[in-house]
């Protein structure tokens, strides 16, 4: 193994962003005490990185007279508006050559711990990784590490995409680390999300205070992560060719299309379980169960498991991998064909069998010109029902 033990490693931080969703400069936004933006320099300061770059953009003279400079180089992203791709081009550009790493940090993830940062840096230096990722049961989070010899192909990215862009060319050089931080996976996008943190200090924060903060407490389920099915009682209408019971629908992600898409499911009968990291029971109650961990092998047995992939691109990978590993029937990834397409050339690089891969539907469901969450959630559910029927109709000429 390569020796790393005096690598130095640089945090890139990515605030160039417009904050669109946010309506107002996200970066200035107060946590607690301090500033959003001075929460993450903080958090990255109090890790053992070698080097601070702070990339700003959209608001860059706002935010420089208001944030603490103090060990940090501070570049500015002129073509900010051209997308993330020129952020990180010019983060690591500004990193010494002597840096051999980089940790990509996003400046609306202010509660990452500074423990795990330096988890992830000696994950790195004990390992021949090129690309180091968290994962918070099973679900993927932010930051990433990346080795130098990746830094040209992120360099080299278009648009408004991020480094997980080249994972599909390093497979076999992503470590996946672990860690007991749900930080890595939160990110505020809104300001419900700021006016849940705001109460919070640096130093107060653990995960369990973390967790009601941001209104999520319940959703560590059980010891098992499963909680107990949510029956509906009532009148059933029941039609002669009604799923059976042990049709399963997983849907992974509890954004609007994952809603909508188990509201169908109960109406056609399947069993629906939600996979998401902070969903309770009570958030949807149409779900007959849900999963917080990312890890298929905890749900009892299914004859037939059709699975929805529906994180907006954040558990694809990993989702994917459970779906198969679990014999679904038919497993759709809502993404683009480009996206798609990553995702089988990764699957075919580690040996993942050809009838496999063609489980894969993407884009997903029938072509009806679905546009809303409810009516791609339609023509999802269509194309289950097809498959469905073939099942029983395949099964009913073999019993013949």
């Amino acid at each position: 193994m390569e020796a790393r033990e005096d690598s130095r490693v640089g945090a890139v931080i990515l605030a160039a962003g417009m904050s669109s969703r946010m309506g107002e400069v996200k970066q200035l936004l107060r946590l607690g005490e301090r500033m959003l933006l001075e929460q993450v320099l903080d958090n990255v300061r109090g890790s053992r990185v070698n080097e601070v770059v702070l990339v700003l953009g959209y608001a860059a003279e706002a935010i420089m007279e208001c944030v603490p400079r103090k060990n940090v180089k501070i570049v500015i992203n002129e073509a900010y508006r051209e997308g993330m791709g020129t952020s990180l081009r010019a983060g690591l550009s500004a990193l010494p050559s002597q840096i051999d790493a980089a940790l990509i940090v996003f400046a609306d993830q202010p509660m990452v711990r500074p423990a795990t940062l330096n988890l992830l840096m000696h994950q790195y230096r004990e390992s021949n990784g090129q690309i180091i990722v968290p994962m918070y049961k099973g679900f993927r989070g932010n930051p990433v590490l990346l080795d130098r010899s990746v830094f040209p192909e992120v360099m080299a990215l278009q648009g408004d995409v991020d480094c997980r862009a080249i994972f599909g060319n390093h497979l076999d050089g992503i470590v996946k680390v672990p860690v007991m931080d749900v930080g890595v996976l939160l990110d505020l996008d809104s300001q419900a999300d700021i006016e849940r943190l705001k109460r919070f200090s640096q130093g107060a924060i653990n995960e369990k205070a973390l967790i009601d903060g941001v209104d999520l407490e319940g959703r560590e389920v059980s010891e098992s992560h499963v909680t107990e099915p949510h029956r509906v009682t009532g009148a059933h209408i029941e039609e002669p060719h009604a799923p059976s019971p042990s049709e399963e629908l997983i849907i992974v992600g509890a954004e609007p299309l994952g809603v909508a898409l188990t509201k169908a499911a109960k109406i056609l009968g399947f069993a629906v379980t939600v996979v998401d990291p902070f969903l309770m029971a009570s958030d949807l109650p149409e779900a007959d169960t849900v999963l917080n961990t990312l890890d298929f092998s905890r749900l009892p047995s299914s004859r037939t498991r059709y699975v929805v992939l529906a994180s907006r691109g954040r558990f694809d990978e990993e989702a994917v991998e459970q779906a198969l590993l679990a014999s679904s029937t038919y497993v759709a990834l809502v993404a683009n064909k480009k996206r798609a397409e990553e995702i089988r050339r990764g699957l075919e690089s580690r040996g993942e069998a050809p009838e496999n891969i063609m489980k894969i539907r993407a884009p997903a469901g029938l072509d009806i010109g679905a546009t809303t969450p409810e009516e791609i959630a339609l023509s999802i559910m269509a194309e289950i029902v097809f498959y469905s029927r073939q099942k029983a109709t395949n099964t009913s000429a073999a019993s013949v």
